[in-house]
């Protein structure tokens, strides 16, 4: 579903701020994975996942999804073929708009735009099945604006929104980061549950080490810009934080550098 062959990016390429983010990166996802993806501070997790999603262009290499070379494709182009939520909870709702009309962008995405904007009686009704998933009670509220929700059903219906037409990928970026608690464990168990029943391939970066190694069937931890440690199956299921800072020093030579991480 997902093939990245030796991709390169190197920011502030000639000036003493150069920073070498992916250093020939090698990723193949099969349909279906669900993969968690951890390193230390400046690993280049969130880089990777920007590249797929075209934020910025590659400087070599190749990305394909699903057969189709999308390496040069600007980010509105690609997004017919990616979900994406944040790890700002602000950033994937228009907070102006309500929560159908939120959904309605969702809905339409990679549709051809035309004059009509009205929302159907079938669409309202599709939302509102689709937003009792979420146990959130938002199929209520369908008219509310955004801006009066929670940072955490801002992000739940982010996810939702990115979830609606089945993407051949979803990227999580840290999503659940900016929560609290209790509603970070919310949120993750809802991006469990929608992505077991619905079969997505998914990449989820995450600071929190355990989360990393519970959810999804195969764990990549990065450092430098490379894949250091790729592990699936019931190995995966067998670690323990402790295994992955062992790996960690074992292939990077050094302490596992991460705060967020070590705190959590």
């Amino acid at each position: 579903m997902l093939t990245v062959k030796n991709v390169y990016k190197t920011f502030n390429k000639g000036t003493i701020n150069e920073k070498k983010a992916l250093c020939g990166l090698d990723l193949h996802l099969e349909p279906g994975d669900f993969v968690t993806i951890i390193g230390g501070n400046g690993a280049g997790k969130s880089t990777l996942l920007n590249m797929i999603a075209g934020v910025y262009p590659i400087d070599n290499g190749m990305i394909e999804i699903d057969g189709v070379n999308i390496s040069r494709q600007p980010e509105h182009e690609r997004a017919k073929y990616i979900g994406r939520v944040f790890q700002d909870p602000m950033r994937g709702t228009a907070a102006g708009m309500e929560i159908q009309e939120n959904l309605a962008l969702a809905y339409r995405r990679g549709q051809k735009r035309t004059l009509k904007w009205g929302i159907s009686k079938k669409e309202k009704e599709l939302y509102a099945q689709k937003l009792q998933i979420l146990g959130l009670g938002l199929e209520s509220r369908m008219t509310s604006k955004v801006g009066l929700l929670s940072g955490g059903q801002r992000q739940a219906l982010t996810l939702l929104m990115a979830t609606l037409i089945d993407p051949k990928l979803l990227l999580l970026d840290e999503h659940t980061a900016a929560l609290d608690p209790k509603t970070a464990k919310t949120v993750l168990e809802l991006t469990e549950k929608i992505v077991e029943e619905n079969r997505l391939t998914a990449l989820m970066v995450t600071h929190n080490m355990k989360d990393a190694i519970r959810l999804g069937n195969r764990l990549i931890m990065m450092h430098e810009g490379k894949i250091i440690y790729d592990v699936a199956g019931e190995e995966k299921k067998k670690l323990h934080v402790s295994d992955l800072l062992a790996k960690f020093e074992e292939a990077s030579g050094g302490e596992f550098a991460n705060d967020r991480m070590m705190l959590s």
